[in-house]
């Protein structure tokens, strides 16, 4: 009988369906997002990236993630894993946080 899977996670992930920019090989793509962390995110893309890739993208967070008002926020990271495409053809995407930058309001 196999382990059950050890869960990896170190920070709590939180399940939002909010707009989610993402950058990469020179351009700029639209993404949905799955979830994020304090350390990763997770969002699925239309297009392929690399495992090992950098990566930059830019959410806003809502105020029941801040407590405060609804925040923009600039990260760069890595691509840690690219998930087989859903039904509707995008690939799960989920990289690394290795620096963020909060955005003044528009």
């Amino acid at each position: 009988m196999a382990e059950p899977q050890q869960e990896k996670r170190g920070a709590r992930r939180f399940p939002l369906r909010v707009p989610v920019t993402v950058d990469h090989d020179s351009a700029t793509h639209a993404a949905q997002l799955r979830d994020v962390s304090a350390r990763g995110i997770c969002f699925y893309l239309d297009s392929a990236v690399t495992q090992g890739s950098p990566i930059g993208f830019t959410l806003t967070l809502p105020p029941e993630i801040t407590l405060t008002e609804s925040i923009r926020v600039q990260c760069k990271g890595r691509v840690v894993r690219v998930d087989n495409a859903r039904a509707d053809g995008k690939l799960a995407v989920a990289a690394v946080i290795e620096e963020y930058e909060f955005l003044p309001e528009a």
